[in-house]
């Protein structure tokens, strides 16, 4: 059975995506494993005081993705997709990158953003970072879908 790696940040590309997913998990009769990445909030030197809270801050980060993520995964058990769930802390085109290769996936789906122009621009994109390096196709899915299922 093919696999197809869905990493989701839970933005406004998270379902778009997740139906493309599953739209082509049905047709090659793949499974999906849906992944998320928490990533350590950046501290500028100002926020060293803070530090003590990340841990904190990246729990609860990190219940809430694996609750979203089960959503998701049932969303998927009752279109007859079969799915799995993966989740992880940390830079996440590395994060993706790695899942992708021990899961030997067939496909990558994810978005063509999930955050704004000006964090793209401080951190660099998670959806250029991945389609340099990725093992495997990677399917975009673009914003313009997102953006015409809310009218």
């Amino acid at each position: 059975m093919n696999t197809i790696l869905v990493p989701v940040d839970f933005s406004e590309m998270t379902d778009p995506v997740v139906e493309a997913a599953s739209a082509l998990a049905k047709a090659t009769g793949s499974r999906v494993v849906l992944m998320n990445s928490v990533q350590s909030p950046m501290i500028a030197s100002e926020s060293a005081p803070a530090i003590e809270n990340i841990g904190e801050i990246i729990a609860v980060a990190e219940a809430s993705a694996e609750k979203n993520l089960e959503r998701l995964r049932t969303r998927l058990a009752k279109a007859g997709v079969p799915s799995d769930t993966r989740q992880s802390t940390g830079a996440p085109v590395a994060n993706i990158l790695k899942e992708a290769g021990e899961l030997k996936a067939h496909y990558i789906v994810m978005g063509s953003h999930g955050h704004t122009a000006f964090y793209d621009l401080l951190v660099g994109s998670t959806t250029q970072g991945v389609l340099k390096k990725a093992p495997c196709p990677v399917l975009i899915v673009p914003a313009e879908k997102a953006k015409r299922r809310k009218t």
